[in-house]
Order: C-alpha cells, then sequence, then structure tokens
C-alpha cells in the first residue's frame, strides 16, 4: 500500500502486539519536526545575568542612577547581581555595606525580588535579584 501511494511505511510502536505502523511521507515529517524546533528555539527567552557594582561609601544620587540602570535591566526581564567589594580596613566595616544593599533594595522594592540575600563571598558581598512577574511583563 505505502508503495502505491509513494509514501513511506512507519514503524510508530513496533513492540504493540500486533505492530502499529503508519503511512506517510517520512521527508516531509522530518523537515517539519526541524522547523516547529527551530520555531521553539526562536521564541525562548534567554534570561542574562547583568551586574552592578556598588561600593560601601557609595553617596544617595550615585546609587539613585545605578538604581535607576537597576531597574531597566529588571524591566528588559534580566537578573540582576548586586555586588559590593570592600579594600582595606573597609572590611571591618561590612556591616555598612548590608546597609547600603538593604538601602538599594528598598528603592527597588517595586520591581525587584530577592533570588539570594545579600553574603559575604571573600572581600565581596553578594546580592541577586530578580524581576517580579508583573515587573517583566510591562
Amino acid at each position: 500500500m505505502a508503495d502505491e501511494a509513494d509514501l513511506d511505511l512507519v514503524s510508530i510502536s513496533p513492540k504493540a502486539n500486533p505492530p502499529v505502523c503508519k503511512l506517510m511521507d517520512y521527508g516531509k515529517y522530518k523537515f517539519e519536526q526541524g522547523k516547529k524546533q527551530k520555531e521553539a528555539r526562536k521564541n525562548q527567552k534567554t534570561v542574562e545575568i547583568k551586574e552592578m557594582r556598588l561600593s560601601a561609601t557609595i553617596d544617595m544620587h550615585d546609587m539613585e542612577v545605578k538604581a535607576k540602570n537597576v531597574r531597566k535591566f529588571l524591566m528588559a526581564g534580566d537578573k540582576v547581581k548586586v555586588s559590593i567589594r570592600f579594600r582595606g580596613r573597609q572590611m571591618a566595616h561590612t556591616d555598612k555595606g548590608r546597609a547600603v544593599m538593604n538601602q538599594f533594595l528598598e528603592m527597588l522594592d517595586d520591581v525587584a525580588t530577592v533570588e539570594k540575600n545579600a553574603k559575604m563571598e571573600g572581600r565581596s558581598m553578594f546580592m541577586i535579584l530578580t524581576p517580579k512577574t508583573e515587573a517583566a511583563k510591562k
């Protein structure tokens, strides 16, 4: 029947009793599958991690400018890694760095949620922010 219809006989479930086969144009089927996979890859969004560096002694206006940029990143749907590098004697005052991180987070409360809380690693303190679901859709 497959030869008469100029199609291929494709075994769908060979272990079934009786085996299940289908008459189809296998080349066309493979082409359609490839097309669907390519479309799925094109539509998926890759989430980038942007980084914003702060300092433990940052001034209020500088922090507002950086918060404005982080807001743009979050609105675009990206994650943001906020970091503070402590240098020299600043290591004795990591509590000031944590206060800066908390203040920065308060500025972005409406668009950001904390994925990973502020944590010290060596001489740096990191915090990862993700967009709130409704903020990323705007």
